[in-house]
């Protein structure tokens, strides 16, 4: 076996029993995916357990299920996050309580893992507090992420939320302006003052921020461009507004 296919198998959990048993355990698991059509009481129970414990689930054909593994997975393949999540309601509190100004990010369904993983690695070197993701719609947070993070993906905080509106509105109540990064914006990013404690918001390259978390946000910045491309990667996109947040504080 090589270590490609070793890997994908040590990421998974197959069969009712074992992922009930997983996320029984709190064991944290990205996806779930489940057979088409797949009924009976014992599906039913563990149907209840994934509801319970929010994560995410997909419908798939049984073919699917059978190129993740050739074991009897009875229509359930669980695939097993390769970091541990941490909670924003929780970590914004800590942040005031040491006396630090919060400096945290949310990406809006990027879904491409070395785009994940390069944000999170240059978010760790600008110093940002924590980063938040959709609980479905995202990029699954596997080795290859990791990978692509330079390990950083084990350093940044890393929190998951059903509701990012939730967690805007949380923010907001806390003190934390939230500002979105859209080319959409009349104002440029060096423009804003982003020494007071701060959230942006970064869209996946093709829709950009849901218009739900836009029209929330405290205000939005643009990227001014000359090219005729007239787009950026969005991992070289934050990486530029997270270093003019911190040079700003470091200057400040």
């Amino acid at each position: 076996m090589n270590q490609e296919k070793q890997n994908n198998q040590e990421s998974i959990i197959y069969g009712i029993r074992p992922v009930m048993e997983a996320l029984e355990s709190g064991k944290t698991i990205d996806k779930i995916f489940l057979q088409k059509g797949l009924s009976g009481t014992l599906f039913k129970e563990l149907f209840f357990e994934v509801r319970q414990h929010k994560v995410p689930f997909q419908y798939v054909p049984v073919e699917k299920l059978n190129r993740f593994t050739r074991g009897n997975h009875q229509g359930v393949v669980a695939m097993i996050s390769a970091i541990e999540y941490d909670d924003i309601f929780q970590i914004v509190p800590y942040l005031y309580e040491q006396g630090r100004t919060p400096f945290l990010l949310i990406l809006d369904k990027i879904t491409d893992v070395r785009n994940i993983g390069a944000i999170v690695r240059s978010a760790e070197c600008a110093g940002v507090d924590a980063v938040i993701l959709p609980l479905k719609g995202g990029a699954q947070l596997n080795e290859d992420a990791v990978k692509s993070s330079a390990g950083a993906l084990h350093k940044v905080p890393i929190c998951r939320h059903s509701n990012l509106v939730e967690v805007i509105d949380f923010l907001q109540e806390s003190g934390i302006e939230v500002v979105g990064v859209t080319e959409k914006a009349s104002h440029i990013y060096y423009e804003r003052d982003y020494t007071k404690p701060v959230c942006l918001i970064m869209g996946n390259e093709y829709e950009g921020i849901a218009w739900d978390y836009l029209r929330k946000c405290n205000g939005s910045v643009r990227i001014p461009m000359v090219g005729t491309i007239r787009s950026l990667n969005v991992s070289v996109a934050t990486g530029i507004l997270l270093f003019e947040v911190a040079r700003q504080r470091w200057q400040a």
